[in-house]
C-alpha cells in the first residue's frame, strides 16, 4: 500500500539554482530526489511546500513524497543526512495522512531577511550589508499598512506563471538583533515570486525617507512591479518555517 511522507529540511541555497529541478543547474529538490531514489531502490519524486529562488536558503521546509516501500522515518532521516550534501540536512521524516499536501495543506509560511548596518564579515554570506540608516519605526508602520492589503502585484516577478496575486499577509515587521543587525519578518498564507526581496527593497526605500507612506499606498494600489523598490539580494533571505 502506497502511503506518504513528509520530510522536513534545511538548507544553505547557495550553492542551488533554487528547490525547483532545474535544466541548467542544480537544485534542492534534485539532491534530495537523488538520495531518496537511491535509498528506497525506486525513482521517487518530492513535492516540496513551496519555490524558493537561486541563493534563498531555508530553515524548516517541508516537502512530502509516496511511496509502497516500508519505511523507517528515523533511519531514512539518519542515512539522508549521511548521503546528502553537508549544506543540506533532514530534520525529520514523518508518516502523514494521505491527503496531506506539502504545498496546498500548508497554513502560513514566514521568511526572514537579515541585514547588517556595520561591516561584518561573518554574516556577509547570510545578511545585506546597508551602509545608509534606515527609520525602522516608519519601515515598521509601512509594513503594518501592508498587512490591511490583500493585493501584493506590486511585488510579483513579471511574466510568471501565477493565476493570482491575492495573499493574505499576516505579519510584516523589522526586529532588532542587536545595534548593528536586524531582521526582517514576514507572513503570509503564500508569496509570489520574488515577492518577498522586493518588499523588502521597498520597505528600505521608505526607511531612506525616499519614499512616503502615501507613496507606497500608491505603490501597492497600482498593482506595478515597475513602480516597487528594488529587488534585494538572495543571499539574505530564508525560508524560516511553514505551518500546516
Amino acid at each position: 500500500m502506497t502511503k506518504r511522507y513528509f520530510i522536513f529540511l534545511g538548507f544553505d541555497g547557495r550553492a542551488y539554482h533554487g528547490w525547483q529541478v532545474q535544466p541548467n543547474g542544480n537544485s534542492v529538490q534534485a539532491e534530495l530526489e537523488k538520495a531518496l531514489s537511491i535509498l528506497l531502490r525506486q525513482p521517487t519524486e518530492v513535492v516540496g511546500a513551496g519555490r524558493t529562488d537561486a541563493g534563498v536558503h531555508a530553515r524548516d521546509m517541508a516537502a512530502h513524497f509516496d511511496t509502497e516501500v516500508a519505511v523507517d522515518c528515523s533511519q531514512l532521516a539518519y542515512k539522508l543526512n549521511r548521503l546528502l550534501p553537508s549544506d543540506i540536512s533532514v530534520r525529520e521524516v514523518r508518516e502523514v495522512p494521505q491527503e496531506m499536501h506539502a504545498r496546498f495543506s500548508a497554513k502560513a509560511r514566514t521568511y526572514h531577511y537579515y541585514i547588517h548596518t556595520r561591516k561584518d564579515p561573518f554574516v556577509r554570506q547570510h545578511s545585506c550589508f546597508i551602509h545608509y540608516q534606515l527609520d525602522f519605526d516608519l519601515m515598521n508602520e509601512a509594513g503594518r499598512m501592508l498587512t490591511g492589503y490583500d493585493d501584493f502585484g506590486a511585488f510579483c516577478k513579471t511574466h510568471t506563471d501565477v493565476k493570482t496575486t491575492l495573499c493574505q499577509l499576516s505579519r510584516a515587521e523589522w526586529e532588532k538583533i542587536d545595534d548593528h543587525h536586524y531582521r526582517f519578518v514576514i507572513t503570509a498564507n503564500r508569496f509570489l515570486r520574488n515577492m518577498v526581496r522586493a518588499v523588502v527593497g521597498t520597505l528600505i526605500d521608505v526607511g531612506r525617507h525616499r519614499i512616503s507612506l502615501d507613496d507606497l499606498r500608491k505603490i501597492v494600489e497600482s498593482g506595478k512591479r515597475t513602480e516597487a523598490g528594488e529587488s534585494m539580494p538572495a543571499h539574505a533571505l530564508f525560508l524560516e518555517k511553514v505551518e500546516y
